[in-house]
């Protein structure tokens, strides 16, 4: 036992790149999967969707690790994935629910916002994507209104806007919840 075969396990030289250890990647899955699970989880309003783009996102990183890892912030690059699958998702779905209006059927989603986290989550989710994605960020990843923009490729301007809209959206389903004697 040991040689050569515990030293390929444990670092992997990389043509014309520093050695990468193995088990950085799986340092930095083990650190960062929750919250970019929390971020999925806060824009797609479904767990399971919200798990498999994570999934998807990890699986491409690792694919990528030897230069991932060199970034200033990985976990960044991981998120900006992760934000790119769930707005992809929204649109498919999108164009799924125009191609079913299309052919006469009624597609409809009811939409209130109880006090209870995963549908307020949910109705997240409902926005247009660069809002849930600003909401995502902000409240989930704690990130500033600077580092928001920088991850959505905005001005810091565009992301106070989104969260004001999304805030306003949210406030008015709230309100319209109490109104018509919703979950509290």
């Amino acid at each position: 036992m040991g040689g050569a075969s515990d030293e390929l396990s444990a670092e992997i030289t990389i043509p014309d790149r520093a050695v990468v250890r193995v088990s950085d990647f799986e340092r930095f899955f083990n650190q960062s999967y929750t919250r970019i699970l929390a971020v999925a989880y806060a824009v797609t309003g479904d767990r399971g969707h919200a798990e498999d783009i994570v999934q998807e996102a990890f699986a491409a990183t690792h694919r990528r690790w030897a230069t991932v890892a060199t970034y200033d912030d990985p976990q960044a690059w991981v998120r900006r994935l992760v934000l790119n699958k769930a707005s992809s998702r929204w649109k498919r779905i999108g164009r799924e629910a125009r191609a079913l209006a299309r052919f006469g059927s009624q597609a409809t989603v009811a939409l209130d916002l109880p006090l209870r986290s995963a549908q307020f989550w949910a109705a997240v989710a409902a926005l247009p994507a660069r809002q849930a994605a600003a909401v995502a960020l902000f409240y989930v990843e704690d990130l500033s209104v600077v580092d928001v923009a920088k991850e959505l490729g905005c001005s810091v301007g565009t992301v106070k806007t989104h969260l004001s809209r999304a805030r306003h959206t949210l406030r008015a389903q709230f309100e319209r919840t109490q109104e018509h004697g919703g979950d509290t």
